[in-house]
């Protein structure tokens, strides 16, 4: 059983909480869409060609909208000429049969995007939803070593961020790109058939207006990501702020931190109201570059008009399809650097899927059910890097039922060599047994039901006492769980709570003590009845007379285990069965308490040097 540390969230990439950055970019876009496709998205290709038909359904029932409203135009205009003429007038029928296909037209493509957009929705949930599963599920499988390596940070903005982030954009941008390249499509053709003449003079407008825009942005640009860095140190001073309340009170720095805030707030009114700025300056030029293009549609279309060459509705027309050509060309720019993040956001989720497996090597596992604990370290030989080896040629024997206690320096490799006992890594070289048995001819899982491990660092997560100490054990009745914790001297105490052990536990655990804490985790391992127990400073959080109180419950836990007691107050293992003494990755010192004190060595160098800092 393992204890995992407390938890804190995380600074993810990109500032506080993981926060990617507009238009982040993937390394392999190919590579990653081609993944994409086939560990997704292939099951689901049919209905993403649904989507696309309707998509396109949609937008050209939108499409032909204007041109047909043009001959309503052109049917009034005509009528009312007729009219003052004297010659006859509008005609309502015509115009009625006009507005009901209008109106069906335009109820056709809602439906067709009701029905696609229902489509995309489902997808995109049932995608992410696999996604997270497939990464909880990742996420148990690897080797410790890769916890070393990645940022915890990382690690979490890819389950909660990244998986948003494509959820979000998977829906939006896939039909809004094929809405906008369809009605872009569509409008031209559509302008074209009216007038090429006019159509040309409409597109002379998007250089002018490309070559405006790339200017606005590229001023725009730096302050908007000087508003971007500026206001992650505001979230990470406010997130350390809040977490470290109790020091920045007990230090009376409650001035300067109001100090420092002010100052970064400051900085991002500057940055902010720049960018906004700039951002807004972009609209009304954009605007009033396309109201020139109007105007010069409106000129050219009167003069063909009055030559007879297009009729007065299919200027109208014209228009508002020169109204509507600009914005999905935005759209699309838009959708793009989406599409961008969504893919970066997938690259890592695929990558984080990739990642090396923590994996069983034997074919032919040994039986753990006879496990009695006699445990022999041959030439152990270990480092974190190649480069780096912690612990360098440690020999030790281990009989069935002893309890050992491991001592030494900071850095020394203590905690390192039970890690190696439950093989969270593999060794360099050299070899464990266990009964005569190498641990790599056990299979991981079934190796580490017989350890029970408490550490220092403690882990309790939102929920009941109760479900706390039976995380260990989910299937043991009420009464062991109370005699768990009796054994642990912890029953007391929870009988005292209002709930007793349906007491619930906040989310952050900081509702009992750090010494209550590690009580309910030595309940939790009591509680599991291993064959081999594992304490890494498991006193170290509680206060000597709580310490008194375990000491007793833990030595009678211990007896008929093999025990390994890792311990910074040497006082707590005089009675140990054999002691070792390690100090840079080798065994300098083996023996009892007693008989490590009269060699008058290393262990009793540390041994006196702790008992002067007590006495101070």
């Amino acid at each position: 059983m393992n204890e995992r540390t407390s938890k804190k969230m995380p600074k993810g990439p990109g500032g506080p909480g993981g926060k990617m950055g507009a238009g982040e970019k993937a390394k392999d876009a190919k590579g990653t869409l081609a993944k994409l496709f086939k560990m997704y998205l292939k099951q689901y290709k049919w209905k993403l060609i649904i989507v696309f038909i309707f998509a396109v359904a949609s937008t050209i029932f939108t499409i032909v909208g204007p041109k047909i409203l043009g001959k309503a135009t052109t049917e009034i205009y005509n009528g009312i000429v007729k009219k003052i003429s004297g010659i006859g007038g509008i005609d309502f029928n015509y115009i009625l049969h006009i507005i009901l296909i209008l109106v069906g037209l335009y109820v056709i493509s809602a439906l067709c995007s009701l029905v696609q957009g229902l489509i995309m929705t489902d997808i995109s949930q049932k995608l992410t939803y696999k996604m997270r599963d497939d990464l909880s599920k990742k996420i148990h499988k690897l080797p410790m070593n890769f916890f070393d390596k990645k940022n915890k940070g990382e690690v979490l903005s890819i389950l909660t961020n990244d998986i948003d982030t494509f959820g979000q954009s998977f829906n939006q941008s896939i039909t809004e790109i094929i809405t906008a390249i369809c009605t872009i499509i569509g409008i031209l053709v559509m302008m074209f058939s009216i007038n090429v003449t006019m159509t040309f003079i409409s597109l002379l407008i998007l250089p002018i207006s490309a070559f405006l825009l790339k200017k606005i942005v590229g001023k725009s640009q730096k302050y908007f990501k000087a508003q971007q860095d500026i206001l992650g140190n505001v979230n990470g001073q406010v997130e350390e702020v809040y977490g470290g309340q109790l020091i920045v009170k007990a230090f009376n720095k409650e001035d300067d931190v109001l100090e420092e805030f002010k100052k970064n707030n400051e900085k991002l009114f500057s940055a902010g109201w720049k960018s906004q700025f700039m951002g807004g300056f972009m609209h009304p030029v954009m605007n009033f570059i396309s109201n020139l293009g109007y105007v010069a549609v409106a000129i050219v279309g009167g003069y063909f008009t009055i030559q007879g060459k297009i009729q007065v509705g299919d200027i109208q027309s014209f228009i508002q399809y020169n109204k509507q050509f600009t914005q999905p060309i935005g759209q699309v720019a838009q959708v793009m650097t989406q599409i961008q993040t969504m893919i970066a956001a997938v690259e890592r989720v695929l990558d984080f899927l990739e990642e090396k497996e923590e994996k069983d090597s034997e074919k032919n596992p040994v039986d753990v059910k006879t496990l009695k604990g006699n445990i022999e370290f041959n030439h152990v030989k270990f480092g974190y890097n190649p480069d780096k080896i912690v612990i360098k040629d440690f020999n030790a024997k281990v009989k069935d039922g002893q309890k050992i206690a491991i001592v030494g320096p900071t850095g020394a490799g203590k905690t390192t060599l039970v890690k190696l006992l439950m093989r969270f890594y593999d060794l360099n070289s050299g070899n464990i047994t266990i009964d005569g048995y190498d641990i790599k001819d056990f299979k991981k899982g079934d190796l580490r039901q017989h350890f029970g491990m408490v550490l220092q660092d403690t882990w309790l997560f939102g929920g009941t006492i109760k479900d706390n100490i039976k995380y260990s054990r989910p299937d043991a009745t009420d009464d062991e769980v109370i005699e768990a914790a009796k054994a642990a001297n912890i029953h007391h105490f929870i009988k005292t709570l209002p709930g007793g052990y349906d007491n619930l536990l906040n989310e952050e655990t900081n509702n009992i003590s750090a010494g209550q804490k590690q009580l309910l985790t030595i309940a939790r391992v009591i509680l599991a009845d291993p064959e081999i127990l594992i304490l890494d400073e498991a006193t170290s959080s509680i206060d000597t007379r709580t310490e008194i109180q375990i000491q007793a419950a833990m030595d009678n836990l211990m007896k008929g285990r093999t025990s390994f007691i890792i311990a910074h107050r040497l006082s707590t293992i005089k009675n140990a069965d054999m002691i070792l003494v390690i100090n840079d990755g080798d065994i300098v010192e083996q023996g009892k308490h007693e008989e490590l004190l009269a060699k008058g060595g290393f262990y009793a160098t540390l041994y006196n040097s702790q008992f002067d800092e007590e006495e101070e």
